[in-house]
């Protein structure tokens, strides 16, 4: 029906309205919902983008970490704050791994240098280290106009550039590139800008990229965006969360049948399960990328978080240069942020991205299409300078640096110690050791009962329980659902960011919880 209808359909019942007087109760209702209805019919009609007619990948995209529950967790906020009677005071959003807004201290050398770089006249005028000074004095003199606020080359400052790549040279003992350096704002941009060379039908099939399952949405929600085809593989939460080959094969294996698997996505240390991959499994899984000619990313925002006794951090760029010159051609994109480690500058978007064994005009492809986005933040490119290059031994910052480091990642370890011991002593849950990154994912055993409520509700069970432990508590974690989980199986993921204190009242009072709805649905 044309919009033109609509409008005549309208008139006309206003006609009837306005000549019969008062109609009974029932047939205005009726004709108020007439109205309401043509009225709805016409607004879709004369708008350009409509839900019917929207790209569907964006409504195929979902993003867990935001998602219903963490919008639910802001209602409840604002419901608190005009006084609403909850049995809690105060909402726990263990759902994202934002340290900052979890009570983290900034690092005061990264802030030091942010405020010099913003407010030039307090290098002069500043009571601040020498260090920090010269650092603000050489970052400014590589901006345009000596100030943050131009726009910067589109793949970042080249002085940050080349202290990235010396940072990627001390890590690993082997050289980089600094024209392989490209900035971002965040790891996140720099990914997807690296998925987005993959957007291309292969003899007439979709692009496939493998990832891990459990995995970090952002994964599953850039292929939907961009119409790739996801692949997952299983992690083996019986060994730790363990990556096999075997199973990289077998996943491979079926998704050929439909799509071209081109890329394989590992994240190391692992979001959400925490684990850190031994070298041995890194080499598996190198030769697995050549023998099946996968372009590698290896998301490693979490290097600097390993706690685990016997745990250490192989970047893949590492393990790559050390397996042989045959390994050469083999492609690479290694990601690196400031939000996670110990800096946790979630807000300042900055981070990077090396890319190993690109073809050269493929790379300059790649940064025609950064350049259409102008530059990252230069404020994040300064906090990407002082993560890449920190105070030096000797230097008027280093000794607080590394005092401030230290106490950061010290406290994270007990933490991660702490939420898998008292997970671990709660019927029904099985928590591995987190070896690294922010967060636990334990599994839980849900009561029939309560699976049955679920579906009744028409909620996954794990989304189910982890909406009435929100509801009843104010704590906000994120349902396994939405990470992908082995089927039959229910987890949820939680940070280890809350501070020491916040985050035994937070375990305290997910014990107690846990206890009433276990003894609710037995």
């Amino acid at each position: 029906m044309s919009s033109m209808r609509i409008m005549i359909s309208r008139a006309a019942a206003s006609r009837v309205l306005s000549s019969v007087g008062k109609l009974p109760e029932e047939v205005e209702r009726a004709v108020l919902l007439s109205r309401s209805t043509f009225g709805n019919i016409r607004t879709m009609a004369s708008k350009a983008i409509t839900i019917e007619n929207i790209n569907p990948n964006i409504l195929k995209l979902e993003y867990a970490v935001r998602g219903p529950l963490v919008i639910r967790a802001a209602e409840i906020e604002k419901e608190l704050e005009k006084g609403a009677k909850k049995p809690f005071k105060r909402v726990i959003k263990a759902n994202i791994g934002d340290a900052h807004a979890m009570g983290q201290v900034p690092i005061t050398f990264i802030r030091q240098v942010l405020a010099c770089v913003s407010y030039p006249e307090l290098i002069d005028k500043g009571d601040f280290p020498a260090d920090v000074k010269q650092r603000a004095r050489d970052i400014l003199g590589a901006c345009g106009g000596g100030s943050v606020g131009s726009y910067s080359a589109s793949h970042g400052i080249e002085l940050v550039r080349r202290h990235a790549a010396d940072y990627i040279a001390r890590r690993d003992g082997h050289p980089a590139r600094w024209q392989d350096v490209c900035l971002s704002s965040g790891a996140s941009t720099a990914i997807k800008n690296c998925l987005q060379l993959l957007c291309n039908d292969v003899g007439g099939k979709k692009s496939g990229v493998m990832i891990p399952i459990p995995q970090y949405p952002l994964y599953s929600a850039s292929l939907a965006e961009y119409g790739l085809e996801q692949v997952g593989y299983y992690l083996d939460e019986k060994t730790n969360w363990g990556l096999s080959t075997e199973e990289l094969e077998r996943s491979l294996k079926e998704a050929q049948k439909h799509c071209n698997v081109r890329a394989l996505v590992v994240i190391n240390p692992g979001n959400p399960t925490g684990q850190v991959l031994t070298r041995e499994n890194i080499e598996a899984v190198l030769r697995f990328a050549r023998e099946h000619r996968l372009f590698v990313f290896a998301d490693e925002v979490y290097q600097d978080n390993v706690y685990a006794d016997g745990s250490q951090f192989f970047s893949f760029k590492k393990v790559l240069r050390e397996l042989g010159p045959e390994f050469g051609e083999l492609e690479l994109a290694s990601f690196m942020s400031v939000s996670k480690g110990y800096m946790g500058e979630c807000g300042l978007r900055g981070g990077w991205v090396e890319l190993v064994g690109m073809e050269p005009d493929v790379q300059a492809n790649l940064y025609k299409c950064v350049s259409a986005m102008l530059c990252p933040t230069v404020l994040g490119q300064t906090a990407v300078d002082c993560v890449a290059k920190p105070p030096a031994k000797g230097e008027p910052s280093y000794d607080l640096w590394i005092k401030e480091k230290t106490a950061v990642l010290d406290s994270l370890k007990e933490r991660a110690k702490m939420i898998v011991e008292t997970f671990n002593q709660m019927q029904g849950f099985k928590c591995n050791i987190v070896q690294g990154a922010m967060y636990a994912f334990p599994s839980i055993s849900l009561p029939p009962r309560a699976v049955d409520a679920a579906r009744a509700a028409r909620q996954a069970p794990d989304v189910f329980y982890a909406f009435r432990l929100l509801e009843e508590t104010g704590i906000c974690v994120v349902p396994g659902t939405g990470f992908g989980q082995y089927p039959g199986t229910y987890h949820f993921r939680t940070t280890i960011l809350p501070q020491p204190a916040l985050l035994k009242e937070m375990l305290d009072i997910f014990k107690a919880f846990h206890e009433k709805f276990t003894k609710e649905y037995s």
